[in-house]
């Protein structure tokens, strides 16, 4: 006990100034010792007052968490919009900047919005642009992802039989698209051509891309296996289907055979060439010499493609035995009722034979940016109809010589409203049968047809007297609108509800005459009915091209649902003279 004090007094006296403390001395409490102590010679803050206790995360005086001058119940964030940018301004630069709130997620599945449409909003998009899809993968693709070669090749096999049965490039292409979006590929750009059908898939930026190829190498009018084929993909599109079940479903539509037999399309050619007699002014006489010739034509289109000649020599063939049944009855009737009857017989053959589906799907091409493929079905449609040309040429010119008094010259108009009227709606429902449309669009095409001969009859009658290049706009764009409307009410394609009902307004007449002149020498105004013709076939392109157009204002895209500025249906840009 004696020798504590001198133990203290040697762990106290280690050279230490007086009042410090010793190394071995018990730490003090955290009450009185925190691990902000300021160092030694460092004079300690002044107490807080026990009311106002701080914590070690309190603002440091000086350090305001507002300004001065702003209440503390207006708090300002780091999105704030900084001084001297206004409201308005933001709103026209906000494109340029990510918005606080994020990028909205474009949504693609919209009820009731047409795949078409859905799709044309995505290949219309900058590739960076895109959204990807969203999917929960099942099975064995959780972990492999979806089969690209298979998707790819499905993805090329719908869109050849979408090629080969007329369907415009942007709707094939939208179809590709569709298809390849559905099973997850998104990174994916389709190409179509007039024979050629191509699509590339990268997987990321770092993979080399996959690209397959199809080439389509026959082409026929099925618009029944058109119409599975758009269903198919809307299934596809909305997420019902497999892959394997599409293609045993593409593999059952490839099966299928044509709704009507090779003899009804002969008996329906008849009743075309009948039903465009009519029209023109023709009787029952003409009406059954008309059929006749067509149905002719018909059988030798057939024989000919059963010995492997190519089509253009088809449509020689088809196109003479209208002709030469028109000459015989001017031989038969000489006066000026054979003119007509003669005529009335050779236009409508011409009607039959008239590629105007070729022709509105190379003007839809080309209006929709698709140049290569709309100069390769123009060029097509040139052939064909230098085909026609030759084979009623050559008859007119040997009628001429034997003595065939046919007027190169218009003839007088004969108005039988009730009778053309049912005669146009008679060319419809033929032209229905010879395009192997579905039973229930049979009856919605005929209408649609007499419609356009009703409107076209009225703006070109004696009281209005429009021009009939602009009355053919005019029927043309009705026939698009409400074909392009149906089709949506149908969700399939539009072209059973507008090939079909453009028949009657096609330019028969003009062609018929144009080829007269020529074949009597008269070659100035035989192209001068010739370019009348070429007007009257573009101005039915146009207009119905411009009617789907307008028909398309009337449903909502479902990127104008987005709180952002995107346009609904992007066109692509075209250079302006530079």
């Amino acid at each position: 006990m004696v020798g504590e004090p001198e133990r203290n007094s040697r762990s106290t006296g280690s050279g230490k100034g007086e009042g410090e403390e010793p190394e071995d001395a018990k730490p003090v409490s955290d009450e009185a010792h925190s691990a902000f102590t300021p160092p030694l010679g460092v004079p300690m803050p002044p107490t807080p007052e026990e009311e106002h206790p701080t914590s070690e995360f309190s603002v440091p005086e000086g350090l305001l968490t507002s300004p001065p001058d702003e209440p503390e119940d207006h708090i300002t964030s780091e999105f704030t919009l900084p001084e001297g940018l206004t409201t308005k301004a933001a709103q026209e630069y906000a494109s340029a900047f990510t918005p606080p709130e994020g990028i909205p997620r474009i949504s693609l599945v919209k009820p009731g919005s047409p795949w078409q449409d859905r799709m044309r909003t995505m290949i219309r998009m900058p590739l960076a642009e895109r959204p990807a899809p969203e999917r929960v993968a099942k099975g064995e693709d959780a972990e492999s992802g979806p089969p690209v070669p298979r998707v790819l090749d499905l993805t090329l096999r719908i869109g050849e039989l979408l090629l080969a049965g007329g369907e415009g490039a942007e709707d094939v292409e939208a179809a590709m698209f569709g298809v390849a979006h559905a099973y997850g590929l998104d990174r994916c750009e389709p190409t179509v051509t007039f024979t050629l059908l191509s699509i590339t898939h990268q997987p990321s930026l770092v993979d080399d891309p996959v690209t397959l190829g199809r080439t389509v190498r026959r082409r026929g009018t099925d618009y029944t296996r058109l119409a599975a084929v758009f269903r198919l993909v809307d299934d596809i599109t909305k997420g019902d289907v497999s892959l394997e079940e599409a293609y045993r479903r593409l593999a059952a539509i490839r099966r299928n055979r044509h709704p009507y037999p090779k003899g009804a399309l002969t008996i329906a050619s008849g009743a075309l060439s009948g039903a465009a007699s009519l029209l023109v002014g023709g009787d029952a006489l003409v009406f059954v010499l008309a059929a006749l010739g067509a149905m002719l034509g018909d059988r030798l289109a057939w024989l000919s493609a059963g010995r492997g000649l190519p089509e253009f020599y088809q449509f020689v063939a088809a196109a003479m035995p209208p002709a030469a049944i028109g000459v015989t009855v001017a031989l038969t009737y000489p006066g000026g009722s054979s003119q007509l009857k003669a005529a009335a017989v050779i236009t409508g053959g011409l009607f039959a034979l008239i590629p105007g589906r070729a022709l509105v799907a190379a003007v839809h091409d080309g209006l929709t940016g698709f140049y290569i493929t709309a100069a390769a079905r123009l060029l097509e449609v040139v052939y064909l109809i230098v085909g026609i040309v030759c084979g009623v040429l050559m008859v007119l010119y040997v009628g001429s010589e034997i003595g065939a008094e046919l007027i190169p010259d218009r003839v007088d108009r004969v108005d039988r409203p009730e009778t053309q009227i049912l005669a146009a709606m008679l060319l419809a429902l033929a032209f229905c049968v010879m395009l192997q449309q579905e039973r229930h669009t049979v009856l919605l095409a005929t209408l649609n047809g007499g419609v356009a001969w009703v409107v076209f009859g009225v703006l070109t009658m004696k009281d209005v007297e429009i021009d009939p290049v602009a009355a053919t706009v005019c029927a043309a764009g009705l026939v698009g609108l409400f074909g392009q409307l149906f089709s949506r009410y149908q969700f399939q394609s539009s072209l059973p509800y507008i090939t079909a009902a453009i028949g009657p307004l096609l330019p028969g007449s003009a062609t018929y005459f144009g080829l007269l002149n020529i074949a009597q020498g008269h070659v100035d105004k035989g192209m001068g009915f010739l370019s009348q013709a070429v007007a009257l076939a573009l101005a039915i392109a146009i207009g119905v091209n411009l009617g789907g157009e307008l028909a398309r204002l009337f449903i909502k895209s479902p990127s104008e649902e987005l709180p952002l500025p995107l346009p609904g249906r992007r066109a692509a840009k075209r250079t302006r003279g530079f």
